[in-house]
């Protein structure tokens, strides 16, 4: 039969296509906006014809209906990570949560840790040797695919082709949807002057010829906006969005002088405009892998002068990074943050940058404590921090004893919590 034939054959409505989960079944879905619409919308409204079904995600961006307290004994959805769609209810327990290096999860899926009974993803239209893309996010969703007994993809034009390991032939595909709504956009957060300020003292540090990871945020983008004067800049990255693209179009990023896949931009997600995924079509330049080779700290960290970025929500005198709970109550994920640190570490001449602004809640809170909010995630270890920047300046902590990693963040702390901060360390014997 030819590809074009069992395309047709496998053709069908939406409806139809979820009728491919069985109760109990676990799905795969794609990170952000390769989550596929038309599928997640009919499990939604089908919800009530199904017990135990498990829809799990490192990011949901839409809350689709199927992500309902009442419901939950018929779908339940999974969090890899929290996000905006799925973070109150990860608060109020009726979301489940797997902790998870992202890196790890395509093993995870692989051993069977994770299970992987369905797929459901968006794809591009079919190409001539009866391949689809799963462009906007290969991350775990291709170990999901090699494992699935059911692959449902939503085929939408507007989802680019890439290159890279992002590929999955007609004949492991149970069901096809076509749809043609654009993919979702996402804008770039809000850059206020702190942000700009932590962004100045990063950009500081970043040479020509760098191989840059950079995570989501106002002030890694902050970051990014300062970067345009620089030279031969390289990207190996988790996701790809349009700060990223920013850097390419001043021609700051070229990947000329990447000793590891030279020429390349390497992520394993997308999340931006209709310009971003535009660029990603059929574009030499840039290719799509799962997580597990992006993000897996020995490969990554063959990349000379890695820099990573990423931000937290709180850090303690010793250096430990509380990234994705406030206290007890969840609001991220690990995501790839220590993935990245620990590939910096391993990075001839590489830097991890953690970023955060020095107060919450109109400077009456300092996010620099003498220790974390008790229950607090810890996302990185004291072991692994290097630079940790505020809009006050840099702390480089990496070699340095107790006592001089909490001199140095107290100098980067508000200066109205300085000495606060520096009576609370002498009793807790830290200065």
């Amino acid at each position: 039969m030819s590809f074009e034939a069992q395309y047709q054959e496998k053709r069908t409505s939406a409806a139809e296509a979820v009728r491919q989960v069985r109760d109990g079944d676990f799905i795969i879905v794609p990170t952000g906006v390769g989550e596929p619409p038309a599928l997640l919308t009919a499990l939604s409204e089908q919800r009530l014809d199904f017990r135990d079904v498990k829809v799990a995600q490192i990011l949901a961006v839409r809350k689709y209906a199927y992500i309902d307290p009442e419901t939950t004994q018929h779908v339940r959805h999974v969090a890899f990570f929290y996000g905006g769609a799925t973070r109150a209810g990860g608060q109020a327990g009726w979301i489940d949560f797997i902790p998870n290096y992202f890196s790890e999860i395509p093993r995870m899926i692989e051993r069977g840790q994770i299970p992987a009974d369905v797929v459901f993803s968006m794809a591009s239209p079919m190409d001539e040797d009866g391949f689809f893309s799963l462009s906007l996010g290969a991350d775990y969703t291709m170990a999901g695919v090699a494992r699935a007994r059911a692959v449902v993809l939503e085929v939408n034009p507007n989802v680019p082709v890439a290159f890279g390991d992002c590929r999955v032939h007609v004949s492991k595909v149970a069901a096809l949807v076509e749809s043609s709504d654009p993919v979702l956009e996402v804008g770039l957060p809000v850059i206020g002057p702190v942000q700009q300020a932590i962004g100045k003292y990063v950009a500081d540090l970043i040479d020509d010829g760098s191989t840059l990871q950079i995570g989501y945020g106002g002030i890694p983008d902050a970051v990014v906006m300062q970067l345009t004067h620089k030279h031969d800049l390289g990207i190996h990255t988790e996701m790809i969005g349009d700060g990223i693209l920013s850097l390419v179009e001043s021609g700051a990023v070229t990947n000329k002088r990447k000793n590891y896949l030279p020429g390349k931009s390497i992520a394993t997600f997308a999340l931006g405009s209709g310009k971003l995924y535009r660029y990603m079509h059929r574009n030499p330049a840039l290719e799509m892998h799962p997580v597990n080779f992006t993000n897996d700290p020995a490969l990554a960290g063959l990349n000379d002068n890695l820099v990573s970025i990423n931000a937290t929500l709180q850090i303690d005198l010793l250096g430990q990074c509380g990234s994705e709970s406030l206290g007890l109550s969840p609001y991220s994920g690990t995501g790839g943050q220590s993935d990245f640190v620990r590939a910096a570490n391993r990075s001839r001449g590489g830097k991890s940058f953690i970023v955060l602004p020095s107060t919450a809640k109109s400077d009456t809170i300092s996010r620099i404590v003498p220790v974390l909010s008790p229950g607090t995630h810890v996302s990185t270890s004291k072991n692994d921090i290097s630079y940790v920047v505020t809009e006050y300046g840099v702390a480089q902590l990496r070699g340095k004893s107790a006592k001089q990693r909490a001199q140095e963040l107290i100098g980067i702390a508000h200066p109205v919590f300085r000495g606060e901060l520096t009576e609370q360390a002498r009793s807790l014997r830290i200065l």
